[in-house]
């Protein structure tokens, strides 16, 4: 089925959208895939803090998103992969939304801008860390046109994670993993 995409515009975060997203990645749901536990604010804000810090170096963060009123309803962009496990250095895109939007291709819109972005700033390719049990995240993934390059234990968790790849040197249409 295709669908049209809501309009979905994506800004670098305020320091106000800590607040906006404590309060969306509090819900248990919103959390189950990333460790389940809501965040303090100064996680929040020491987070979109460091975004801006990526925006002004490398011209691309993880950038609020924003429905069609200008209402924050979560995040999606890119950054280093800076843990000591997995594929460190390289260029991670990700993504959360509030519940209330899941559904409705909001995560898929923005990913496509976050995806045309990085290009633009020059890089090459870009990985996705998911937990194999996030059936939905999973189908970004595959709209995207990424591609399983690996799967491994998330530490803490024990639970099985994929990386998805995708080479950004090829039209959109002939994308695939090197």
């Amino acid at each position: 089925m295709n669908r049209a995409l809501p309009a979905v515009r994506l800004r670098v975060p305020t320091h106000e959208d800590a607040f906006a997203w404590h309060r969306i990645f509090a819900d248990p749901d919103v959390m189950e895939f990333h460790g389940g536990a809501p965040a303090e604010l100064s996680v929040y804000e020491e987070l979109t803090a460091r975004q801006r810090r990526h925006d002004a170096a490398l011209g691309f963060c993880l950038w609020s998103m924003l429905d069609e009123s200008g209402r924050v309803i979560g995040f999606t962009g890119a950054q280093p992969w800076e843990r000591d496990w997995g594929p460190t250095g390289e260029i991670e895109i990700g993504w959360r939304l509030a519940r209330e939007y899941w559904g409705r291709g909001f995560v898929t819109a923005a990913a496509r801008q976050t995806l045309e972005r990085v290009t633009a700033a020059g890089t090459k390719d870009v990985v996705a860390m998911v937990d194999a049990g996030n059936a939905r995240s999973v189908a970004v993934t595959r709209r995207l046109g990424m591609r399983l390059a690996d799967t491994f234990t998330i530490p803490g968790s024990r639970r099985e994670g994929h990386c998805y790849r995708l080479d950004l040197r090829l039209p959109p249409g002939n994308r695939h993993t090197r």
